[in-house]
């Protein structure tokens, strides 16, 4: 039934109920009316005023000659370092990635020692819901994450892959733990990266499926996707130090949870060097800077010395491209096709200046141009330059 046919039947009816009907759309707008903008009449006096005032002349900027020094600051503290994966050499799948290690904030006070990481987010069930310039570049393969996960890997150089069974939800599909460690071992022996684990956010359903998860990733180092305050995060912890896995301690934005939550880890037994902390980050214009205050908070006191906060930070990145002005058709801000990575591309970057260290994303776009910031920002000293000439797909 076209569309046309089935608002004639509205009519004539004048009510329907259409029962298990599946709807797929790229967007979907509500258009709210709101009353018309203020506008203040510029009286003949106010425009004399602004005339005088030069307002309405061209703007010039000069930048005068001053001595100026770096602001280094110097910390007692460090930053724990965190290893994903197992060598080959140890019985391990092959790659190894490590993060945190600092002694500064900024690369200018103290060279960083790891490069930030990036972490392609996959899952165990297609996702037509992704906006349709991301959803291009995985389509064919989002029936099979072990496919997806080597596309990423392959094509895209992805040094990590997240795996959400988002699947596993009671509201979705009740997967159940066993038959995601199934998956689980499946897309282990597809690639040699190593993986961040995740469930669906069920509070009671997670530690359940991160544990049978985890024993098919035995020693492999994963990172565990999250320990919270509304869940078992003693079981999670448990899992973790019986299978050789790392925890990510996921709280809202107040590094004062952070911190508790952290204690209560390593009070259960968890060693500190285990832990990745999540703050949560919202998106560029969504509460960002939030975000930014949180993570900035937390790692100068993990650098002053405090040993609860002192561990490596992550980014859900991938937040940003929830936000209206990454996906809306709205030809006044530009071409969709950019505007989205752009959206994802400046909020990771705006956490990366925040402490940051591993980022989960999902434009490939947005993924190659962090990669290369963070790289520069911790290798080399003179200006930033970025360069396409790693990731041919992008100029194809």
């Amino acid at each position: 039934m076209d569309f046309d046919s089935l608002m004639e039947l509205v009519k004539k009816t004048g009510r329907i109920e259409i029962n298990d009907i599946s709807i797929t759309a790229d967007e979907l707008i509500i258009n709210i009316p709101s009353a018309p903008p203020m506008r203040i009449p510029q009286t003949p006096a106010m425009k004399q005023t602004l005339a005088e005032s030069g307002v309405y002349e061209d703007l010039k900027i000069s930048i005068p000659d001053v001595d100026w020094e770096l602001p280094i600051n110097t910390y007692k503290g460090n930053i724990r370092e965190v290893q994903f994966g197992r060598p080959k050499s140890e019985g391990g799948r092959g790659k190894v990635i490590k993060i945190g290690g600092q002694k500064a904030l900024y690369r200018f006070e103290e060279p960083q020692p790891n490069n930030p990481v990036v972490t392609f987010d996959i899952f165990d069930i297609p996702m037509p819901g992704l906006p349709k310039n991301i959803r291009t570049y995985f389509e064919e393969v989002m029936h099979d994450p072990a496919e997806w996960a080597k596309l990423c890997v392959d094509k895209f150089g992805a040094d990590m892959i997240t795996m959400h069974h988002i699947s596993t939800d009671p509201k979705l599909k009740d997967t159940s733990p066993r038959d995601a460690a199934k998956l689980m071992e499946d897309v282990l022996q597809a690639v040699d990266v190593p993986f961040v684990i995740g469930g669906s956010g069920d509070p009671s359903k997670d530690p359940k499926v991160l544990e049978a998860c985890a024993e098919v990733a035995e020693g492999e180092k994963c990172l565990l996707a999250s320990a919270n305050l509304d869940l078992d995060y003693k079981k999670v912890a448990d899992v973790a130090m019986k299978y050789d896995h790392n925890v990510l301690s996921w709280t809202i934005m107040d590094p004062n949870m952070a911190k508790d939550l952290n204690k209560k880890l390593i009070a259960h037994g968890l060693d500190g060097d285990r832990i990745v902390m999540d703050p949560t980050t919202c998106s560029l214009g969504y509460g960002s800077e939030f975000s930014i205050n949180a993570m900035t908070r937390l790692r100068i006191n993990g650098l002053k010395g405090d040993e609860f906060v002192n561990m490596p930070m992550s980014s859900g990145t991938t937040n940003a491209i929830g936000a209206r002005e990454a996906w809306m058709v709205n030809p006044e801000w530009g071409d969709r096709q950019y505007r989205l990575p752009l959206w994802e591309i400046t909020t990771g970057l705006s956490m990366l200046l925040s402490g940051v260290d591993i980022f989960m994303m999902l434009h490939p776009l947005s993924i190659a141009v962090l990669k290369e910031f963070g790289q520069t920002l911790t290798t080399k000293p003179n200006e930033v330059k970025l360069t396409t000439d790693n990731y041919e797909w992008i100029k194809a």
